[in-house]
This record gives structure tokens, sequence and C-alpha cells, in this order.
């Protein structure tokens, strides 16, 4: 038997969150689940390993860009592509009538799916929730799980000289929109305090892009530089192994919050300004929100309002 998933949304986090679905379904028939989604999404770069996974196939269409699967053409390209794996079942993870038509085009005989034309306010987990206790009588609440070689992490503590004496934290300090970006002085503040209370080893977890690299190195040119170990020139696929070795995470709302969760590190997840259910939707996930606010949403802007006292508060109780 062979199955599909089809989960559109762009990006890591969006990936992440919809893993206990497809594991769901895996555990279900006994078999791995192939997954069609976005190259943004870099699932090869972080699945390749988990043993509920099988295909990864990559959907090339953008709202922005015209690529191989967008239009007309690409509706009978996606077509082709899906028809030569022979898949038995197919499950969207959207209410879309052209993956719909696209599934049964390439032969697929069962469709599974959400409501067709109900995309307006759909819940990101609920609705996938729904869709797996519809058709395969099941309840998910588990968390997402990313499986990675116990190998890579054994070589990884050689590597990196990673101490087990010591206190070993991730710091996502990144993010896909400046909005998302909390300043490098909240960091240091929990840096400060953490370095007086024990020792400690920092693992910064950030992009190339022109801001993100700022705050690492306001970060780096302070007393705390031989503390810390700068992950943007590595690979998502080589910093796993590293993150799994880490104790704790303290995350802006990025991939490397998503990331460090479903690799089962407690993760302090800070939410300036996205949705609070992409930083809460894992029990691995520790969400800190802009103080004032009685929750976290889009245009909350609440970058310089995350308050370290909380963050530090929060990572107490988390290693008691």
């Amino acid at each position: 038997m062979k199955i599909l998933a089809i989960q559109n949304r762009m990006g890591i986090g969006d990936t992440v969150i919809f893993l206990p679905f497809i594991k769901a379904i895996s555990k279900k028939f006994g078999v791995p689940v192939s997954l069609l989604v976005k190259e943004n999404s870099k699932a090869k770069d972080f699945l390749n390993e988990t043993n509920y996974i099988d295909e990864i196939i990559h959907l090339e269409r953008d709202n922005k860009i015209k690529q191989k699967h967008d239009g007309l053409k690409g509706f009978f390209k996606l077509t082709s592509d899906i028809k030569k794996y022979n898949f038995d079942k197919v499950f969207i993870f959207n209410s879309s009538l052209r993956y719909n038509l696209i599934c049964r085009y390439a032969g697929i005989k069962q469709i599974f799916q959400y409501p067709l034309f109900e995309k307006q306010n759909q819940h990101i987990t609920d609705s996938a929730k729904k869709l797996i206790k519809k058709y395969l009588d099941v309840e998910t609440n588990d968390n997402p799980e990313i499986q990675i070689n116990n190998e890579l992490v054994q070589k990884s503590i050689i590597k990196f000289n990673i101490n087990n004496d010591e206190l070993n934290v991730l710091l996502g300090i990144g993010g896909s929109g400046p909005t998302k970006r909390i300043p490098s002085k909240t960091f240091l503040n929990v840096m400060e305090r953490l370095e007086n209370f024990e020792k400690c080893k920092f693992f910064l977890a950030t992009g190339k892009n022109r801001d993100e690299q700022k705050i690492l190195m306001e970060i780096l040119n302070t007393k705390f530089k031989e503390k810390c170990v700068a992950l943007d020139n590595l690979s998502i696929k080589e910093t796993l192994p590293i993150i799994k070795n880490c104790n704790v995470a303290i995350c802006n709302d990025t991939s490397f919050s998503h990331l460090s969760s479903a690799l089962g590190i407690k993760t302090i997840t800070l939410m300036a300004d996205t949705p609070l259910i992409y930083g809460s939707y894992n029990t691995n996930m520790y969400p800190i929100i802009p103080d004032g606010e009685t929750t976290v949403s889009h245009n909350t802007h609440g970058k310089d309002k995350i308050n370290p006292d909380k963050i530090y508060e929060k990572l107490l109780s988390i290693m008691n």
C-alpha cells in the first residue's frame, strides 16, 4: 500500500505541526507515508531519518513566481508527477478542489480531504484532527516527532565539545520576519543570569539575513563569545544532532522552535507577532507573550515587550 499526504502550507513550522497526523496515518495502515510539500518546508533536511515518512515530493507552486505546478499546465504536470508513484490513498490537508481533481486524474482511488471550499477561518490543527477522526476514527493528541540517528548525536558531542556537566542552551535568535526577532539585549539579559547560576554553553541558531546576523554579532561581541557556538553556517541537517544534545531551548517564533520541540527539547517560545498556537501546540513548548497582552497574533508587534524576567523564571521552572 502506498499513501500520500498533501500539505501545501509554506515553511518548516507548518510541516512540523502536521507530523502527528502523518504519523497517525502511518500507524493506522502500517506503512510510511509520502509527503507532497513545498521545497521551502525543508522536509528532506529534517525528516530523512523519520521512519513514518517515505518519499518527499516537492510541490513547485508559488503565489508570487510562476513555477512548474502553477496554472493549467502545472495542473497536468503535477498530476503526471503524482501518478507515477501509484498511490492507493491520499490525505489532503486543505479544502482545495484543485488537489482533489489532481489526485482523481492521477488514479488515486481513495481520497480523504477537508470539506471543500471551507478554507476561510480554518484552524490549523483542529481541522486536521477532525479529518483523522472522521476517516480513521483516531484521536491525535501526540506531539510532533522528528527522529534522528543516535550515532550522529554522539558524534556532535565530540565535534562541538558538548559537555554534559554544562547547561547546553539553544538560542533561536533568528526569525522569518523583523517583527518576530526579539532584540539581542533580551537574550543577553537571560544569558547573564544563567552565567551566575550554572556553567553554560550557548548554541546560536539563525539565518544569513542581514538583520539576523546583526543580532548574532551583538551577542558574539560580548564577554559571552567564548561560551557561544554560532550555527548559521550549518545546514538544518547538521544542526539537528546539536539541538538534540541541548538541555533546553529559548527561541523566537522561528523554525528552530518547531525543530527543537519536535526533537523532544523543552522549548521556551517567544511569541511576539504570530498566533499563539504556533508556540503552544506541542507540550514541549512554553510560550512567553509580550507584557500587557493576554494573547498574541499577527500585528501584536510585541518584540520589545518580551520580558527577560519571565523567560528566566520559566527556564528555572523547566529545569526544576
